[in-house]
């Protein structure tokens, strides 16, 4: 089931523009949390990461097919978890997301959750041939999908239960779904908008109005979204440097380490330092890519580009979301953004690619 790999084996530039990544996060996040509550909190996230790199080690020990054959135990004990936290989950910011653990730390589900669609897109579309693909099967999947999404959605955490589209829509594109049922899908998602809107809670409602205009309320709704444009303009080039933000240091930017934790970086590291973090974030999504197109089977390519979709998915709305380009979300940006959820997600699902990188030769 493991197989004999020595450490050269290893997909070391995947593991190294990881780190290279979360080191600017580790870096950002100690200098927008300096001298408040949270100042300790990029020594918390270096531990987050020496965890995943622990799991990302496990992942990638096991073979990615016993992985996919146990996908569907994997889903029952996920979506169980989900109904667990939805009735007992511990509560914040008005939002029952998280598992309490013990010694204080907590774990949002929805975030591991992931890891399971991608395998389960793996699991369902792994031994078709490709423009084979069954309606009634993409059926049933999606319903899986949905029935994930809508409990999640629920929490309320609508922003993480749209990220698990993107790994559907891929293995969905890849396993050859006709335009026909593309353009079926695309008129129900439009005739679904308007039960959409009145099914989304007040501030979920508020936060679309002031997308539109901001303005309208600076002090209120418009706020966050005003504030981190700022942040980002005033880096300009060079940017401030590291502590030098005024919007990050003066606390007019919101949750500088957190979802605007980009806002923060381009304010201290500017167009400069944003070239750099961008060029990183394509090299990884490109090796994962790279890593689809060597694997040994259908299975191993759809879990690479599951995880290339679903990373793909945080950088863009994250990054849209800082410059004033789509609505404010609770998107964290993978590797960057403080916390231990999404952040030991983001290396299991890369131990999921450095697995099939693996195996490449072997499966």
């Amino acid at each position: 089931m493991t197989g004999q790999y020595s450490a050269r084996d290893f997909d070391w530039v995947l593991i190294g523009l990881s780190l290279a990544i979360a080191a600017l996060g580790v870096v950002e996040i100690y200098s927008a949390t300096l001298s408040t509550q949270w100042q300790d909190a990029h020594l918390r996230q270096v531990m987050w990461i020496v965890v995943g790199l622990a799991l990302m080690w496990v992942v990638s020990a096991v073979d990615y097919n016993w992985w996919v054959e146990h996908v569907p135990a994997f889903y029952v004990v996920a979506f169980g978890l989900l109904l667990i936290v939805s009735v007992f989950g511990y509560i914040g910011g008005g939002a029952r997301r998280w598992l309490a653990l013990p010694g204080g730390a907590s774990l949002q589900i929805s975030e591991f959750v992931k890891v399971v669609l991608v395998l389960l897109v793996a699991y369902m579309f792994g031994e078709l041939p490709r423009e084979r693909i069954k309606l009634a099967k993409l059926g049933r999947l999606a319903g899986m999908f949905a029935l994930m999404m809508l409990v999640v959605g629920a929490q309320p955490d609508l922003s993480t239960a749209l990220s698990y589209v993107p790994i559907l829509g891929i293995g969905a594109a890849m396993a050859g779904v006709r335009w026909k049922n593309w353009a079926a899908l695309v008129i129900v998602c439009a005739l679904a908008v308007p039960i959409g809107w009145y099914s989304l809670k007040p501030y979920q409602k508020e936060r679309l109005v002031a997308y539109m205009n901001p303005e309208s309320d600076p002090q209120d709704t418009g706020y966050q979204a005003i504030q981190s444009r700022i942040a980002v303009g005033s880096g300009e080039i060079w940017g401030k440097g590291l502590a030098g933000g005024t919007q990050t240091q003066l606390r007019f930017l919101p949750t500088p380490h957190t979802d605007f934790i980009f806002s923060a970086y381009a304010e201290e590291s500017g167009f400069a330092g944003v070239v750099v973090a961008l060029t990183l974030y394509f090299a990884l999504l490109m090796k994962i890519v790279s890593n689809a197109q060597t694997s040994a089977d259908n299975s191993g390519m759809y879990i690479c580009m599951g995880v290339a979709a679903v990373l793909f998915f945080h950088v863009v709305v994250n990054i849209a979301m800082v410059v004033g380009r789509m609505p404010v979300t609770g998107i964290p940006l993978p590797l960057m953004s403080y916390g231990g959820s999404n952040t030991i997600t983001t290396f299991m699902l890369l131990g999921l690619v450095n697995n099939v990188r693996l195996r490449r030769f072997t499966n």
